[in-house]
């Protein structure tokens, strides 16, 4: 498909735009697109953790402990700051080498460092039972009292949980 605009080059860029039930098509090439005022590349950010994380005016990386920034992993040798500049890990054993300063960024954001399928939550504890966890018995009750009240969300939940438990 040609250009629409200089009948030149190839469309590149192609726009749909629907307005009071009426639809418009565009196929532009980059240049003319460009001389539109149309953006034809979409920047990456090069550390989207990184630029999540700065953005939401927290700064929680610069929240790690800045007198551990010499501690290195033993496998790769990727430092406390190389994560703090970059939000990445270096390798697997990282998780392992810089566990405390994890841990505790985990619970800042998260509020929790324990994740617990979809979303964190409190670490089972031996008071819980010898499963880690509430009974069958106490999920089925908890199950009939999200129904009764419509939780249906918590109820799926709840029953998933259930099934895995037997």
């Amino acid at each position: 498909m040609q250009c629409q605009n200089c009948n030149e080059r190839p469309a590149a860029i192609h726009l749909t735009q629907i307005e009071n039930d009426s639809v418009t098509s565009v196929h532009l090439c980059e240049q003319c697109a460009h001389d539109k005022g149309i953006e034809t590349h979409v920047s990456v950010a090069k550390f989207p953790i990184t630029d999540f994380l700065a953005s939401m005016g927290k700064g929680a990386m610069g929240h790690l402990p800045a007198g551990d920034s010499a501690v290195t992993c033993t496998l790769c040798g990727a430092s406390l700051q190389d994560f703090r500049d970059s939000g990445r890990l270096g390798c697997h054993q990282c998780y392992q080498s810089f566990r405390p300063q994890l841990k505790a960024l985990l619970r800042r954001l998260h509020g929790s460092s324990q994740h617990m399928g979809e979303r964190y939550g409190v670490a089972p504890t031996a008071a819980d039972g010898a499963g880690g966890g509430p009974s069958v018995r106490d999920l089925k009750e908890q199950l009939q009292q999200a129904i009764q009240t419509e939780q249906f969300e918590l109820a799926a939940e709840l029953r998933d949980r259930i099934r895995v438990a037997e």
